[in-house]
């Protein structure tokens, strides 16, 4: 897998993927940016995200389940000085689907968490507290 950073001027970064895929980066105004993308550790809680809800919709699937929604919502605390490391994050999936049940959604997401997410695997090997929970939105 390989990457590539830019540097435009001031905060401003755009990257692309080994895939061919660009994202525009930037940082906060009191740092020379001008909010005019995402800030670089939003793109680990993104990518985090990405990755998690990617495994829970493929376990589900695999299982036979209608998956007709899932929405992963991320929060972070950082460290109070530098490194401004990320300390705990917490995820929440809403699901929905005609079948789904309690049991699969937990099994997806955990699953997720200790054996498929290479993203959430990673943080939590940095020792980051990294907790879930669930909604599960019949159909």
């Amino acid at each position: 897998m390989e990457a590539r950073v830019k540097w435009v001027e001031n905060a401003l970064m755009v990257g692309e993927s080994g895939s061919g895929h660009g994202v525009v980066m930037d940082g906060p105004p009191e740092f020379g940016g001008r909010n005019l993308g995402v800030r670089p550790m939003e793109m680990i809680l993104l990518g985090l995200g990405g990755c998690t809800q990617f495994d829970v919709i493929h376990i589900l699937r695999k299982g036979r389940h209608t998956v007709t929604r899932c929405e992963v919502t991320l929060s972070a605390e950082r460290a109070e000085s530098d490194p401004k490391v990320f300390t705990r994050i917490h995820i929440h999936f809403i699901v929905s689907g005609p079948d789904l049940t309690a049991k699969a959604v937990e099994r997806a997401i955990s699953l997720s968490a200790e054996k498929f997410c290479s993203a959430s695997i990673m943080l939590s090997a940095a020792q980051i507290a990294i907790s879930h929970d669930y909604e599960l939105v019949q159909d």
